[in-house]
């Protein structure tokens, strides 16, 4: 099916995955501050492109950093106020981000590909239809995320090795945000 073919528009909402997808990945580590940050290219211009094209921009991240002890909860979301921050002084917008920091395995886990992140947004923008929403990653968990949700998926090839299937595949999120 071809991107055309799906009628996005201000009804969609579009979930994103954070590393790999808005910013560079550190295969083996995490971003732990603000300088390690570094966004994907094009990622703030095709963010910036899709303004007034789709409802609702989430972020859903792991990030289990936290429960690991490498860095705070606190820390984590002043990356995501600064990151906000910049997409929005370019043109762009991110309406949430949501960040499960448990570890992995750990029986009461928010993580993806659990539904819990997605069942907070729904709750705190009631119009979240899932089956008018798109989730885009570079993970099969980011996947098996939107897959259970009934949502569409966009897999960011990378060097994770992915064994979903996916509805779209490209090399970045601006890639998919230009075909919209």
């Amino acid at each position: 099916m071809g991107l055309s073919n799906w009628g996005v528009n201000q009804e969609w909402t579009l979930f994103l995955d954070r590393d790999g997808v808005i910013n560079e990945r550190i295969f083996g580590g995490y971003v732990l501050r603000w300088e390690e940050f570094h966004f994907l290219p094009g990622v703030i211009d095709g963010l910036a492109y899709i303004e007034g094209k789709i409802g609702r921009i989430i972020v859903v991240t792991n990030q289990q950093c936290v429960a690991l002890g490498k860095i705070s909860r606190e820390d984590v979301e002043r990356i995501h106020d600064l990151m906000r921050a910049e997409i929005e002084r370019q043109g762009g917008r991110v309406n949430a981000v949501y960040t499960a920091i448990e570890r992995k395995g750990d029986r009461l886990s928010r993580r993806k590909p659990h539904a819990s992140m997605a069942l907070e947004a729904q709750r705190d923008f009631p119009e979240i239809d899932f089956a008018k929403s798109i989730m885009v990653g570079d993970t099969d968990t980011d996947l098996q995320f939107g897959q259970a949700l009934g949502m569409r998926t966009v897999l960011i090839e990378s060097e994770e090795r992915v064994t979903v299937r996916a509805d779209f595949r490209c090399k970045s999120l601006n890639t998919f945000l230009s075909a919209l």
